[in-house]
């Protein structure tokens, strides 16, 4: 796997995927542009956990009319900054949603399917919530 990263000039760099797919980062927070690599990280942990537990819960047969994950964390004051918690809070709208199925989609990405966990986990704690909201049924019941 590799990917590329040009200076575009003025803070901005253009990443390229393996795939051939670009993406713009910036270094100016200011500025709010475009992402900065740190949020980048966030993201994609919450796009990995994410389709994680969406393919288990559907493999589950629950009905997910909706799915969002926040994803929060919290840096160190020293250099280089990295992650010290990360909390994960995972926002399940659908019909009849199983608890109990919700908990070992979380833990099952968690443990053992999310590359991008297991590379933040040495040095960051990770921590994950759920909340299921039920969606009326539509069936006219």
């Amino acid at each position: 796997m590799k990917t590329t990263v040009q200076y575009a000039g003025n803070d901005f760099f253009i990443g390229v995927s393996p795939g051939g797919h670009a993406h713009v980062f910036e270094t100016n927070s200011e500025r709010k542009s475009a992402p900065t690599p740190v949020e980048m990280v966030l993201s994609a942990l919450g796009a990995c956990t994410a389709s994680d537990v969406v393919s288990i819960l559907t493999k589950k047969r629950q009905t997910i009319t909706s799915y969002r994950v926040e994803v929060s964390g919290e840096r160190r004051d020293e250099f280089p900054r990295s992650f010290k918690l990360i909390h994960i809070h995972h926002v399940i709208h659908g019909r009849h949603i199983s608890e109990p199925a919700v908990v070992q989609a979380i833990e099952l990405s968690d443990t053992k399917y999310c590359g991008v966990a297991a590379s933040l986990r040495p040095t960051a704690e990770i921590s994950s919530s759920f909340e299921i909201i039920e969606d009326p049924d539509d069936t006219g019941r």
